[in-house]
């Protein structure tokens, strides 16, 4: 199948009478092309049948202007399309990145790239036998040779990767997929990787280590939890350390605050922070970035037995600080508070970003596409969102200073420890100021990505089910050298 970018106003690329094997009336498939309709609308799609020639099947897709969000709607249609046709015969797609609008360059090939591979990502466990798969996708770029554009294939391949890797351990049933499995499932996948290093923390290191939100939240389930912490430090590396915090609950009932059945139902992906930090690293890794970073994932199902932990206990994370507990079912700031004060207390962080499926307030305000940041340092946060914008990852920068919530800090009081869990609204912007006394003043990072983490539909390079969200983001940020300010003082102990 040979896709066809329409342009703006159906505007087609000069190359076109010269696509098809063997050659065709010079204007032929133009003219077929222009009789469709097909006025270049990102996402657009129409079939341009080529009765006895190769091949067989031309589809137009609008391009529209051609930016990196219209590139990749282009892709992902054309994609979906030859998956359909592959189980009619179909092997191969040819995508053409000239689109006439504007030069292919490095970044269009890496965008191509990267959405060809996870538009067509799957995750099924049937007993029938899938679906016939696209065998080939071919990207056509002028400058294919430039080393450049090389680079940028390799990177959107081994980023597509480590996003499909996420997205499989979001994926997988939380019958399988317990905190042991996901420890097992990360060294089986980083084992091996160059300056890479893994250390699981089991129940009793955990103990000794004061992870007290951990061992709590993770009481009530018969399978223990876990800590993971994946090191990446090539010989390149300078003192820079930012270290990526993921929530990882393996599955989410609520505890004894237990959740309604329809609110449990997609709890399988309440790990999602923890696998997007994780694929970072990964991906860090096998690009042989630079830069050190760490990846630390607290891992817990949160049960409801008789062991369980209660509203009203009092829990005492890494370093000492208590937290009263309200509701069982705000776990998931407990759990990254461990992780939060063992980063700056033990791993050297310089820097810190937490990812977590941490609040439904969030989805409220921004929906299910678009992700919250709270930032300490205005630095940390554009870079942040300058990544994003490359990785086309949609974030919405949310106030944390005391101008716009310091009359919140009061909501956290508690008689009987040093904070609350379960401060009321707005929920997204309290999960926030509980997490900020674990950082120690290091530059912070929050990323709530409770609504993009999943994808109720097919849409551009994402697929129903688990995203992967954040873990583009996060690779961008830290190829650019993982900048933030200087950090000011800093509370270790």
């Amino acid at each position: 199948m040979l896709a066809v970018p329409v342009g703006a106003k159906g505007a087609l690329p000069e190359w076109l009478t010269a696509a098809a094997e063997p050659p065709v009336d010079p204007g032929f498939l133009a003219g077929a092309l222009a009789d469709t309709g097909n006025g270049g609308k990102p996402g657009g799609i129409t079939n341009v049948p080529v009765p006895g020639r190769r091949p067989r099947s031309v589809v137009a897709v609008g391009v529209g202007d051609a930016t990196l969000p219209d590139l990749r709607s282009y892709v992902a249609v054309a994609v979906r399309r030859a998956q359909t046709l592959a189980e009619h015969g179909a092997r191969r797609l040819v995508l053409p990145l000239d689109t006439g609008v504007a030069p292919a360059g490095a970044d269009e090939v890496r965008a191509a790239v990267e959405t060809a591979l996870l538009a067509g990502y799957r995750f099924r466990q049937t007993s029938t036998p899938h679906p016939v798969r696209l065998a080939e996708v071919t990207v056509v770029a002028a400058d294919a040779g430039d080393p450049a554009v090389v680079a940028a294939a390799r990177a959107g391949r081994l980023t597509a990767a480590s996003v499909a890797w996420a997205r499989d351990l979001v994926n997988t049933p939380s019958d399988t997929k317990d905190p042991g499995w996901l420890a097992a499932q990360v060294v089986d996948r980083l084992r091996g990787l160059a300056g890479v290093t893994v250390t699981v923390l089991g129940p009793a290191e955990l103990a000794a280590g004061g992870f007290g939100g951990v061992l709590a939240v993770g009481g009530g389930s018969a399978s223990p939890p876990r800590v993971v912490v994946a090191s990446y430090r090539p010989p390149s590396a300078g003192p820079a350390h930012p270290v990526l915090v993921g929530k990882g609950i393996t599955f989410d009932t609520g505890g004894i605050s237990i959740k309604t059945n329809a609110g449990m139902r997609e709890m399988k992906t309440d790990m999602a922070g923890g696998a997007a930090v994780l694929a970072a690293v990964d991906a860090a890794a096998r690009l042989q970035l630079p830069v050190a970073v760490t990846a630390l994932v607290a891992a817990a199902e949160n049960s409801p037995s008789g062991t369980s932990y209660r509203p009203g206990d009092v829990v005492r994370h890494v370093g000492g600080r208590t937290t009263e507990v309200r509701n069982t079912d705000a776990e998931g700031r407990l759990v990254l508070a461990d992780g939060l004060a063992h980063a700056r207390r033990e791993l050297g962080a310089t820097a810190l970003v937490d990812v977590a499926t941490l609040t439904g307030a969030m989805k409220t305000a921004l929906g299910a596409r678009t992700a919250g940041l709270y930032a300490s340092a205005d630095g940390l946060a554009d870079a942040l969102l300058t990544a994003a914008g490359h990785a086309g990852e949609p974030f919405w920068r949310m106030p944390l200073t005391d101008a716009h919530v310091g009359h919140l800090r009061a909501q956290l009081d508690s008689p009987v420890a040093d904070a609350n869990n379960a401060p009321g609204n707005p929920g997204s912007t309290t999960a926030a100021l509980f997490l900020q006394p674990f950082t120690g003043g290091l530059p912070w990072a929050h990323l709530d990505i409770a609504g993009p983490a999943r994808a109720g539909s097919d849409d551009a390079d994402l697929v129903k089910g688990g995203t992967g969200f954040a873990a583009r983001t996060l690779l961008r940020w830290l190829e650019a050298g993982a900048p933030v300010e200087l950090p000011g003082p800093v509370i270790r102990d």
